[in-house]
């Protein structure tokens, strides 16, 4: 039998050296599984993590066995940057000719947000070669820029944005999402309850096993013989790290423990000013994908937090997450209490709280945080296997 041939469209994909895989792990999964595949993203985005790398790459290559075709668009500055609305615009209008860039007719089209003026233009490419279109809901919008960025519902853009969202719901063949409970959110927009499939983030095993080790200059810039509490990822909005930096402030008389912050993004500089006067607080610059697993086997307990928002009710699925779970490290998890078999789950927003759960882990021998740590390690090994979660996939096409 014949596979299908499947396009996956994300403006922010990318192979594993220039920033997140998420796609390109289902693009070579699928592709492992007999089927015809071609990732089509923008050329360069915020979430890139070498520049040059990308820009230098070729519009269009031959990448494990599927195709990687990178769509020329408007640079800008960061997330926050207003190009990055016109960079949508322009993605959605270089999508209308991926036809002729790929000389193939797709089957099924996968199209991701967060960006949905995109989607439109997958809508009518699916018409066009009469595919069947699958939509990818992978942060809420613009329920997320609404509840974490603090736009008005009744904003034009934001309307817009709101009626592609109900749009997209409506006329997709299936709606895949990351977030669990999102399907509660998805029905109430218009969505066909039976459209919802959920496929969480997930690790790729091979990869993460083989992590490169850390530059000279990080492994000098890591406290030694300390208790290290660890995050790694963007310094955002989003990721709510004042919390962590109030915890630090509180435990300051503990000198057995180092707080290790690893990564940038808009935050960094407030976080650093709030952090000046404190000897426990160590900042650590980004790192790549593929020596994260070689940082996290420094520290000893992982951390992770958002802002407390109803829009976190819908689940949660970050990357960082899975890697936490799978380096086996006891993992202080903030979003709404629940119960967190691989670590301590506490409110968000409560630096009292996350004090106390880092003493109580601290409290601990190695051996019951190892058998904590060994818990994520297993489920994330069974259930968030990018070959298990392919095939999920797979069972659509």
């Amino acid at each position: 039998m014949n596979k299908k041939n499947i396009w996956i469209i994300n403006q922010y994909g990318s192979l594993l050296s220039t920033g997140i895989g998420r796609h390109r792990y289902l693009s070579r999964e699928l592709a492992d599984l007999g089927y015809k595949v071609s990732l089509i993203s923008s050329r360069w985005s915020h979430v890139s993590k070498d520049k040059e790398l990308v820009m230098s790459a070729p519009e269009l290559e031959e990448f494990e066995n599927f195709k990687f075709l990178r769509l020329p668009t408007i640079n800008y500055k960061n997330a926050h940057d207003k190009k990055r609305i016109l960079n949508w615009f322009y993605f959605a209008f270089k999508l209308l000719g991926i036809g002729h860039k790929l000389n193939e007719k797709p089957d099924v089209i996968i199209y991701s947000s967060p960006s949905l003026i995109g989607y439109l233009s997958a809508y009518q490419l699916a018409k066009k070669y009469n595919a069947k279109l699958f939509f990818e809901v992978r942060d809420i919008w613009p329920l997320s820029i609404i509840q974490i960025g603090g736009y008005s519902p009744k904003n034009p853009f934001i309307r817009f944005l709101q009626w592609i969202e109900d749009f997209a719901y409506r006329k997709s063949d299936k709606v895949i999402s990351v977030l669990p409970h999102a399907v509660e959110h998805m029905v109430e927009r218009g969505m066909i309850h039976d459209k919802f499939i959920w496929i969480p983030n997930g690790i790729h095993p091979t990869e993460l096993e083989n992590a490169e080790p850390l530059n000279k200059s990080v492994v000098s810039a890591l406290p030694k013989d300390k208790f290290i509490v660890g995050y790694t990822g963007t310094f955002g909005l989003a990721n709510n790290l004042s919390s962590f930096i109030e915890a630090a402030k509180i435990l300051k008389e503990e000198t057995e423990i180092t707080f290790v912050l690893v990564g940038d993004g808009k935050e960094k500089s407030n976080l650093v000013k709030m952090a000046k006067n404190l000897k426990n607080v160590v900042f650590v610059d980004p790192i790549q994908n593929i020596q994260v697993q070689t940082m996290l086997k420094e520290f000893d307990a992982c951390y992770i937090s958002a802002k407390d928002l109803p829009l976190y009710k819908f689940g949660l699925s970050a990357n960082k997450l899975a890697q936490y779970m799978y380096a086996a490290k006891p993992i202080i998890h903030l979003i709404h209490p629940k119960n967190c078999e691989c670590g301590i789950s506490v409110k968000a927003d409560n630096p009292k709280l996350i004090a106390e759960a880092i003493m109580q882990l601290k409290a601990l021998n190695p051996d019951e945080r190892l058998k904590m740590g060994k818990t994520g390690y297993e489920y994330v090994v069974k259930n968030l296997n990018y070959i298990t979660l392919t095939k999920k996939l797979a069972k659509l096409l």
